[in-house]
C-alpha cells in the first residue's frame, strides 16, 4: 500500500470513528433525557366519523392538527417515530347530529369529550391541547351518484410506416361518481390525463384526471381507464369489380354506363384494406350535376370508408354515359 493509500485510508477510519462517537452521543443524549418530561407538539390525524349514508362532505376537514402532548422524552420520541404507523392515535370528530352546517371548537370540544383524543394508553402522554387550527367547520350536502362518459384527450402519432385503424375504444366508456350534490351536478363528464403518443401498437392503461379542489369529496367507481387504440402498418391493395351507380336521374331517362365497373387501389392499414370488398367503395356519376347534351365520357366521384388513407389509380378513369328516353 502506497503512502498516499494509507493516509486516505487513515482519514476514512477517523471519519467513521468521528461519526460513530456522533450518534453513540446521540443515543446517550435520549437515553438521559427520556426520563425527564417535556412538552411537544405534534401533528395528530383527524378522524371525521359516523357521517350519514346520505350526506357527503361539501368541503374538505383538515387531515391533521397540531396538538400540544406531555410525557417523558422516551415517549415523545417514539410517538414521532412511529406516530404515521399507530391506527389508534388520533382525534375524533362524531358527525352523528350533524345535517347541513357546524362549527367544532377543538378546545371546547375536547375538554368535553376527551375520549376522542385517542391515544395508546402504552405511550405515556398526556394531551394538553390542539394548538392549531382552533376550530373546523363542517359543511355537508345530499349525497349523490352520478353516471359520466369517459373522455380520452390522447393524442396518437402511429410510427412511420403505421396508420390509426378505426376510433379509439375506451373502457369502461363510463363510470360512476359520487359525492356532494352540489359539486357532482356541475360534472358533465370526466376525462383521462391529457399524452401523446408515439406507437407502433396501442393499448394501455390510463388514470383519470382528478380535480386537485374536490380530490377528496368526490369518490370515482375507478380511477384507471383502459384504452385501445387499433395500430396497422400501411399497405396498398387492388380493388376490382367495384359497381359504378348514376345517381339522380331525371325522369323518362334511361342511362347506360360502360363499362360497368372499376378497380382502384386502397391504401391503409394492412388488416383493415384485406377486409374491404367492392360494396364498401361507393362510385359514382351524378346525373343531375354532371351531364352535359353531347358529352360522353364522365369522371365519378369515388367515395371510400374512412379508415382508409387514400384511393389512387382509378381505372378507367372516365366512363361512358349512353342517355336514351325511355319509351314506355
Amino acid at each position: 500500500m502506497s503512502k498516499n493509500q494509507l493516509q486516505k485510508y487513515l482519514n476514512w477510519q477517523s471519519l467513521g470513528m468521528r461519526l460513530g462517537a456522533v450518534g453513540l452521543a446521540i443515543l446517550l443524549w435520549v437515553f438521559v433525557v427520556s426520563e425527564n418530561e417535556y412538552s411537544m407538539v405534534i401533528d395528530m390525524p383527524i378522524e371525521a366519523r359516523n357521517l350519514s349514508a346520505q350526506k357527503a362532505h361539501k368541503k374538505e376537514v383538515p387531515e391533521y392538527a397540531q396538538v400540544r402532548l406531555k410525557g417523558p422524552g422516551r415517549a415523545l420520541f417514539k410517538t414521532l417515530l412511529l406516530k404515521n404507523f399507530i391506527s389508534n392515535f388520533k382525534l375524533v370528530i362524531d358527525l352523528d347530529r350533524i345535517s347541513e352546517e357546524y362549527d367544532f371548537y377543538l378546545n371546547e370540544y375536547y375538554e368535553q369529550y376527551p375520549q376522542k383524543v385517542v391515544i395508546p394508553p402504552s405511550y405515556e402522554l398526556e394531551y394538553i391541547e390542539v394548538v392549531y387550527p382552533d376550530s373546523i367547520h363542517i359543511s355537508l350536502d345530499e349525497y349523490m351518484v352520478k353516471k359520466l362518459t369517459v373522455k380520452a384527450p390522447l393524442k396518437i402519432n402511429p410510427a412511420p410506416g403505421y396508420t390509426l385503424v378505426g376510433n379509439i375504444n375506451i373502457y369502461p366508456a363510463s363510470i360512476e361518481v359520487a359525492g356532494p350534490r352540489e359539486v357532482i351536478q356541475e360534472m358533465k363528464y370526466v376525462s383521462t390525463i391529457k399524452d401523446t403518443f408515439l406507437l407502433q401498437d396501442f393499448d394501455i392503461d390510463v388514470n383519470l384526471k382528478v380535480d386537485n379542489q374536490t380530490r377528496s369529496l368526490v369518490e370515482y367507481s375507478q380511477t384507471t381507464i383502459s384504452i385501445h387504440q387499433d395500430i396497422q402498418s400501411v399497405s396498398e391493395r387492388i380493388i376490382s369489380e367495384i359497381p359504378v351507380k348514376v345517381i339522380n336521374v331525371l325522369p323518362n331517362l334511361r342511362l347506360f354506363v360502360n363499362p360497368t365497373t372499376v378497380a382502384l387501389t386502397v391504401i391503409g392499414g394492412v388488416d383493415r384494406i384485406a377486409a374491404v370488398n367492392p360494396k364498401d367503395i361507393l362510385v359514382t356519376i351524378n346525373f343531375a350535376k354532371q351531364w352535359i347534351s353531347g358529352k360522353n365520357y364522365y369522371e365519378p366521384t369515388v367515395s371510400v370508408p374512412v379508415d382508409i388513407l387514400e384511393w389512387q389509380d382509378l381505372s378507367p378513369r372516365n366512363l361512358e354515359l349512353v342517355v336514351t328516353k325511355d319509351i314506355n
